[in-house]
């Protein structure tokens, strides 16, 4: 469970922003592994190239998932109605983004379903759409994805042309469930994933929230644990003045501002978000834009501070890490960098200047 603690803390950060919340989702973890439920973490290349994954998520908006629980049965729920419809058992399963509580929910359906979890995911961080993961840059088979709630519906999004048009189709399912919703995404054979995962990113979660867990406990400088255990890069410190948030089409939209402290006084920042932090600029100049990953955290704690939970007058530092090989392709970019996300700005790395 220590471990699971730790995955949970890293996820967050991994998060940027988005993917929800893990406490909640920890909290079941907690209460399923009293119950006696474990876990058993593989990896990628221990899988049959014949066997089938099953990729589990929640899709929606944060701030809606802090009122709307999916639960363990919930996620359990979406994987049986996928193995259901494609007649084939999962062998394992795995994260679609192992960031925020996305990161610890496919623990959540794997305790009940009793299936091992592999060490990889699809994103690498959290990203609010579909078409906007390692396997649809592949040009994998975008369907069929299955879309349940707690109320008992379930919803099989059977065919569609492109991950796009599943991530509208799926999205608007999810939009009439309240925004909220928990999903299995197109099963992958085991050589898929061998190939298309983005690997050791569960193991890579809990390395970040052992080396925060450790820095709180010395009461040592936790952003710089951070920095310590991924190559990032320290862009702001300062105190958040303004946010302005709505939930639109089942995604939450916004802006957030920030005056700045120590080394950036007199200076600000603004980070706009689409559930994940997607660019930020730094006194009306573009600093860091997807898909490098931008990460909020609390400034005494090093834990990171979600688009749905970041209020005034918090004190936070925000960090910059670099994002895998994959988005950086140029087809990578046309899926997740700052034109995918309708801003008319050329990908500009800060770990480039």
């Amino acid at each position: 469970m220590d471990d699971i603690e730790s995955l949970a803390l890293g996820a967050w950060i991994l998060g940027t922003g988005g993917g929800g919340n893990p406490y909640l989702p920890l909290l079941n973890m907690r209460a399923l592994y009293k119950e006696g439920h474990r876990i058993q973490l593989i990896d990628a290349a221990d899988l049959a190239d014949d066997d089938w994954v099953g990729t589990v998520a929640n899709m929606g908006a944060p701030l809606v998932g802090q009122e709307r629980l999916i639960d363990s049965l919930t996620l359990a729920r979406a994987v049986s109605v996928m193995e259901k419809h494609i007649g084939k058992r999962f062998a394992a399963l795995m994260s679609m983004e192992i960031g925020g509580a996305n990161g610890v929910r496919p623990l959540m359906a794997a305790a009940h379903l009793k299936r091992p979890i592999v060490d990889s995911d699809t994103m690498a961080r959290a990203y609010p759409e579909l078409q906007m993961t390692s396997v649809a840059i592949g040009g994998l088979k975008p369907c069929p994805v299955s879309v349940v709630d707690v109320r008992g519906f379930e919803s099989i999004v059977h065919k569609v042309p492109t991950w796009k048009w599943a991530e509208r189709v799926a999205r608007k399912i999810c939009t009439e469930y309240g925004a909220s919703a928990a999903t299995c995404q197109p099963p992958r054979t085991g050589a898929e994933v061998k190939e298309w995962g983005i690997h050791g990113t569960v193991t890579k979660a809990m390395t970040l929230g052992a080396a925060v867990r450790e820095a709180q406990r010395r009461h040592d400088d936790p952003i710089a644990a951070i920095l310590e255990v991924e190559p990032g890069k320290l862009l702001f410190r300062g105190k958040v003045t303004d946010v302005q948030r709505r939930a639109a089409e089942g995604w939450l939209r916004g802006v957030v501002r920030f005056d700045g402290f120590d080394d950036w006084r007199g200076s600000q920042m603004s980070i706009n978000f689409q559930n994940e932090w997607i660019v930020s600029f730094r006194d009306g100049e573009p600093l860091a834009m997807t898909p490098d990953l931008i990460c909020v955290l609390n400034s005494d704690t090093g834990e990171a501070v979600g688009s749905e939970t970041i209020r005034y007058g918090q004190r936070v530092t925000v960090i910059a890490l670099p994002p895998p090989d994959i988005f950086l392709s140029p087809k990578g970019l046309e899926h997740v960098g700052p034109r995918a996300f309708g801003y008319d700005l050329d990908f500009r790395s800060v770990f480039s200047a």
